[in-house]
């Protein structure tokens, strides 16, 4: 009864973050007292248990709603949004440097020095341009800074940063304007410990950061990832080994196994008559606590160490205490142990991947009757999780590399019997005899440099990405499984397994071309992307991208987290057609991505002779814009640019969609000078009958927009493009005023998150975003709620 306790609780935290709105306190109340009394009631064993199962079910969603609800209490003022504030209190994890010469941190808020505290946010995510790491080292500080609620790009697919801030507990973001160390503010135990972290952290930047590996030393010694580069995160996604510098249940796992090896041998080496079997069994256990507890804690205690702690100690409690129970029994408790204290975990992937992996290794082995030797289990553990992690990768729109396979396979046993024990023995050898250093830096270096000249080699490999398009191939690599766990020679099976995977169509690029999902309708999608601009045309299977958003080399990529992420799920496999209006990075950002990403048809720009600098290659032909009429799918296309000698925004080539008795107008960045020509050019073919979408030329920039064009295009719709509160304004007062004066209904994809339009036979179907996010995004009193166009 328990283990379906276990679950039911479970199933109500997560059924919490299907719903759009919070549900109500009172009700749930209402509801969990109903189920206990029913419990007490029931005089049927079946249905006590069937109350009982009830009562833990709407227990999970009263908890996680309540821990939701009090998170969500903590709002920032809109009136506090971008003028300089003060608050108090201390840095809650290790700086990191970040882009532009900044320092980025949590800071924990113990007070908000004149103002009345309750409601407001707790923890803050913060950037310091041009900061001292010094004055950061002081820990508890009084920080001037400028914040803005909580927000970032909302699409149906792709990174959502709104998301991550809820998760992590972050209800306000912003840059900090001046610092000062205030060693007078209380100091509670978190503080206490997140100043012992920090100092840790310096200690080890201090004795190893002369080592050639120290970002991977630092990262598995002390799960401080500050270090890394952009370079070792590309390796290690290319070769599905992210997991090995998160310090999780495979790092935990080993120090659990390392601890009870040495504390059953040290209670061992005792007189017989010192211990009973019992208590033998307790002193390990107490032993593998202590040390993965420790471990965890100098790791710095993050939600995936804690999660692994908890799934570890459950592991070692029900091995340790020769309790014949399932296996399936522990993995139950653990996933409602950490739900219970962790309530937020559902919205991170990493809950979901390392909880799947477990449940797949104990299908593999449980219940063998015959022992599977090392090397078999090693092959046997990575075909099986390699295999049944793929369905739940392809729900997080992430592919399964076939490199990952091998990787693991050999970087597995090599980080698990070299590389942790050289870490960890050897910085504590370090930290007892300094003067061993020379010694031990040279000695992590070697191992860790041997990890990552493999890891290299595979990352190089041309080897294909299995998706969510192969997930046919499924049935067969799980067949295969099936095989491995009968007394048959494994061997052939996995073979097989692997051979197929390799040469299953769709897997790799193939030799026929890809083909897009149908689309019935006509269908105009403005992604949201922020400050920038990007497109999603097509109709049946034709495809065409206006613009690919906004991108800062090293920074930050809306191809990468939110153009390709949406491509995809939409089951977009080529682009028939790609525009580039003109080469700023806002809207040309991330195209050698695309082209590395997806097949092009051809290409289409204001500015062709600019494009090989923004990443289209150079063997790819581009054609200048020109005002020849083309058709996608049943849609009409024409295109104009100014003809005159002009670059830049002016540059810009405008492309015009129609489709009977709506018309779809993507200026791009053109300004006031520039709006007149195309008008004229539009004056012959300009319908007052058709339904108009505008988008505002330069996302409502006060130099665009002329009331000459608002008043002859006389939309019905237009959008703005606008990232929230940017600095420049967009859009500019005097613009919307025009636009709302004409009549048109204003959207920006700011408040309205990615805006899809479609020509239906009812006539223009409008959808926001914003309509279908969560109740963190989307919630009564938040800022897409209160988002307002100026």
């Amino acid at each position: 009864m328990a283990f379906l306790c276990a679950i039911a609780f479970s199933c109500g935290v997560i059924l919490l973050y299907r719903l759009s709105v919070l549900p109500v306190s009172w009700w749930l109340v209402a509801a969990l007292v109903t189920a206990f009394y029913s419990v007490l009631a029931a005089k049927s064993p079946a249905l006590r248990n069937l109350a009982l199962v009830v009562a833990a079910l709407i227990a999970g969603l009263a908890w996680g709603t309540w821990q939701a609800g009090h998170q969500l209490s903590q709002r920032l003022p809109p009136d506090l949004e971008r003028i300089p504030v003060t608050v108090e209190g201390y840095v809650c994890d290790i700086p990191a440097a970040g882009s532009f010469n900044s320092q980025r941190f949590s800071f924990c808020i113990t007070g908000w020095p004149g103002r009345a505290e309750s409601g407001l946010p707790e923890q803050l995510r913060l950037s310091w341009y041009d900061g001292e790491a010094q004055t950061l080292a002081h820990h508890r500080l009084t920080l001037t800074v400028v914040l803005r609620r909580p927000h970032g790009t909302l699409n149906p697919s792709g990174f959502r940063y709104e998301d991550w801030l809820f998760r992590k507990g972050f209800r306000a973001t912003g840059s900090v304007r001046s610092a000062e160390p205030t060693p007078t503010l209380p100091c509670n135990l978190h503080c206490r410990y997140t100043a012992a972290h920090q100092s840790l952290a310096r200690w080890v930047e201090g004795r190893f950061s002369g080592a050639s590996q120290y970002p991977l030393i630092a990262s598995l010694m002390i799960g401080n990832r500050g270090a890394m580069e952009s370079s070792h995160w590309e390796v290690l996604k290319a070769t599905g080994t992210i997991h090995l510098v998160a310090i999780s249940g495979l790092h935990l796992g080993l120090v659990a196994l390392g601890a009870g090896f040495v504390a059953r041998r040290t209670l061992l080496g005792f007189p017989v008559h010192c211990f009973s079997e019992e208590s033998l069994r307790r002193g390990v256990f107490v032993m593998v606590g202590v040390s993965c507890l420790a471990y965890a804690l100098a790791s710095g205690f993050t939600v995936p160490t804690r999660r692994a702690l908890i799934m570890v100690m459950i592991a070692t409690w029900a091995l340790t205490g020769g309790r014949e129970t399932s296996p399936w029994q522990s993995l139950a408790l653990a996933f409602a142990t950490v739900l219970l204290l962790d309530p937020f975990a559902p919205l991170d992937q990493g809950f979901w991947l390392s909880f799947s992996a477990v449940a797949i290794l104990l299908v593999t082995f449980s219940g063998r009757l015959g022992a599977v030797g090392w090397l078999a289990g090693l092959f046997l553990a990575q075909m099986a999780v390699f295999v049944g992690l793929w369905p739940v990768l392809a729900q997080f729109g992430q592919g399964q590399p076939v490199a990952g396979l091998v990787a693991n396979l050999m970087a597995i046993p090599w980080v698990s019997v070299i590389v942790m024990p050289v870490i960890i023995v050897g910085g504590m050898v370090v930290a007892l005899v300094p003067a061993l250093a020379e010694w031990v830096i040279p000695l992590m270096d070697a191992v860790l440099a041997g990890l990552w000249w493999l890891l290299l080699r595979l990352s190089e490999w041309q080897v294909p990405v299995l998706t969510s398009a192969s997930l046919p191939l499924l049935l067969v690599a799980a067949s295969g499984l099936l095989v491995l766990r009968l007394p048959l020679p494994w061997i052939p099976a996995l073979v097989f397994s692997v051979v197929v995977s390799w040469l299953w169509p769709g897997t790799g690029s193939g030799s026929g071309g890809p083909v897009n999902r149908y689309v019935p309708v006509p269908e105009v999608r403005i992604l949201d992307v922020g400050q920038g601009l990007s497109v999603l045309v097509r109709h049946r299977r034709e495809v065409l991208l206006y613009d690919t958003g906004p991108a800062v080399p090293g920074v930050f990529s809306a191809m990468e987290s939110t153009v390709l992420p949406n491509l995809k799920d939409l089951g977009v496999r080529r682009i028939d057609q790609l525009v580039i209006s003109h080469s700023d990075s806002d809207h040309a950002g991330g195209v050698g991505l695309l082209f590395g990403s997806l097949p092009v048809g051809r290409v289409i720009a204001g500015e062709p002779e600019a494009l090989e600098e923004v990443g289209v290659p150079a063997n790819v032909p581009v054609q200048r814009c020109r005002g020849k009429p083309e058709t996608l799918g049943a849609l009409e296309l024409a295109f104009w640019r100014n003809p005159g000698d002009v670059s830049g925004n002016d540059a810009s080539c405008v492309l015009v969609v129609r489709h009977k008795g709506t018309e779809w107008i993507l200026p791009g960045d053109i300004t006031d000078a520039v709006e007149v020509g195309f008008l004229k050019a539009l004056e012959s073919a300009l319908d007052p009958s058709l339904h108009r979408v505008v988008l505002a030329p330069h996302h409502g920039s006060k130099t665009s927009s002329s009331s000459a064009w608002v008043n002859t295009l006389a939309p019905d719709h237009v959008i703005y493009t606008a990232g929230y509160r940017h600095r420049y304004g967009h859009p500019h007062p005097d613009v919307v005023a025009r636009y709302r004066q004409s009549g048109a209904i204003a959207l920006n994809t700011a408040c309205s998150g990615g805006i899809t339009l479609k020509a239906t036979a009812e006539g223009l179907e409008v959808h926001e975003m914003r309509h279908d996010s969560p109740f963190w995004i989307g919630g009564a009193g938040l800022t897409r709620d209160q988002c307002k166009i100026p």
